[in-house]
């Protein structure tokens, strides 16, 4: 019974990420496209600018001329952006890519003057307890000193 119950579990939550990297398929097109493709975007930059870094500690560290300076940077900038491509697709991930982009679109964004009268409040609100705060240090410095603890 418990096996069943595990085999179930295992087919409902989709492939390993492992099995996945070495599929082609795009698991859901229609759905959740514009958050999984920034999402891929974002892991490709990072991926380039590690890989940059890479590039440049191998030029440094490594005599002119080595084949390893150019080929290694390249190898994992290619496997970091298939990884990239790939796990967007992983239907774990992009399933809750999905629900993030669902969720997305149902809040309500606030308008250009809601925004003005917010952004007022939260900077007179800060501004309020920057003093408030300042004049308490000050009232304690003074208790202090005169107590003799400073």
């Amino acid at each position: 019974m418990s096996r069943d119950i595990t085999t179930n579990n295992a087919a409902a939550s989709g492939p390993s990420l492992t099995k996945e990297l070495f599929t082609n398929t795009v698991y859901k097109p229609n759905q959740g496209r514009f958050v999984r493709q920034l999402s891929a975007l974002a892991i490709w930059v990072v991926a380039a600018l590690a890989c940059w870094s890479l590039y440049s500690t191998l030029r440094a560290a490594l005599p002119a001329g080595s084949p390893a300076i150019p080929v290694a940077p390249a190898i994992t900038l290619a496997a970091a952006l298939w990884f990239g491509y790939r796990v967007v697709n992983w239907p774990r991930f992009a399933d809750f890519l999905i629900a993030v982009e669902a969720e997305m679109n149902k809040v309500t964004w606030p308008s250009k003057e809601e925004l003005k009268r917010a952004s007022v409040v939260v900077i007179f609100t800060i501004f309020f307890l920057a003093i408030a705060l300042f004049l308490f240090d000050i009232l304690w410095q003074a208790i202090f000193s005169a107590i003799g603890v400073t």
